[in-house]
């Protein structure tokens, strides 16, 4: 388990452990007979008029479905979609006791006025709010981080281009099959965290819960240099006995305003295709 006392491990010892970390993480790769193309994602995804990819992972199957088998592997900066790791490490750590805990706004009046208060775990991962995540990721620190995300093998593991900027535009990348590995990992509590602190996780991802399936979900959004937007949508969806994730990016310069709401409308419509959602 990610020990609590990780501000006292050494920086070399991380990134030792970040590069055997990664190596396993390749090995966890499909080979390309286990992704399935999924042409009407990629018809989908063509519709909204941006570019992006789709992966959908069948857990009973154990079974790949990709809108673009060739662009899985790309990564991208992975914005808002980070809280989920985040969140595991605040709470490994005692930052953050449990999903209720109130975290104190910082005095700032920012433009989405929602976020301008104190919040509670739960409604800072559910109103994604930028100023309150970089908050904790800051009391967590650089080191504790680094050996976080090397220990969990999440992304391409860098943290440069800031503490609190380095997963909206620093040099934090992830590809879609990477945001699956990190969700099957979750879901199955095989990630180096307590399971306390997994099931937390979890619980403050639920988007939708009805008699028919649970849907526990993240977004994210990054605008980077050039007016390049990248918008993401990740999480699974419990129904019918199985579990059926995805990993849907998009991407685009200088987009217009349809480009946010594309993110989930576009997946929602292949997982209603694929049987996912009713």
């Amino acid at each position: 388990m990610f020990v609590r006392n990780v501000k006292a491990v050494c920086l070399s010892a991380a990134l030792l452990c970040s590069s055997l970390m990664a190596a396993a993480g390749l090995a966890q790769m499909p080979a390309d007979n286990k992704i399935a193309n999924l042409p009407y994602a990629q018809a989908a995804i063509d519709a909204t008029g941006y570019n992006g990819t789709m992966l959908i992972y069948d857990l009973n199957d154990d079974q790949y479905y990709a809108s673009d088998k060739d662009s899985v592997l790309l990564q991208h900066i992975p914005a808002s979609t980070f809280k989920i790791m985040s969140s595991l490490v605040v709470l490994e750590t005692g930052l953050v006791a449990n999903a209720d805990t109130v975290l104190p706004w910082d005095g700032v009046t920012r433009g989405r006025t929602e976020t301008n208060t104190d919040l509670t775990l739960r409604d800072a991962f559910r109103l994604s709010s930028v100023a309150h995540y970089q908050a904790l990721v800051r009391a967590v620190g650089e080191q504790a981080m680094q050996h976080a995300l090397s220990e969990a093998a999440y992304g391409n593991e860098n943290i440069n281009g800031g503490i609190d900027q380095f997963w909206l535009t620093g040099a934090l990348r992830i590809s879609p099959m990477q945001q699956i590995d990190v969700l099957r990992r979750l879901y199955r509590g095989d990630l180096p965290f307590s399971d306390a602190t997994q099931d937390t996780v979890k619980d403050i991802m639920v988007n939708d819960a009805t008699d028919d399936y649970v849907l526990r979900a993240k977004t994210g959004l990054a605008i980077l240099d050039g007016d390049e937007n990248t918008g993401w949508w990740v999480g699974w969806v419990e129904r019918d006995n199985n579990v059926i994730m995805f990993a849907t990016v998009l991407t685009a310069t200088a987009p217009d305003s349809g480009f946010i709401p594309a993110r989930l409308s576009v997946t929602r419509d292949v997982l209603r295709e694929f049987g996912a959602l009713p």
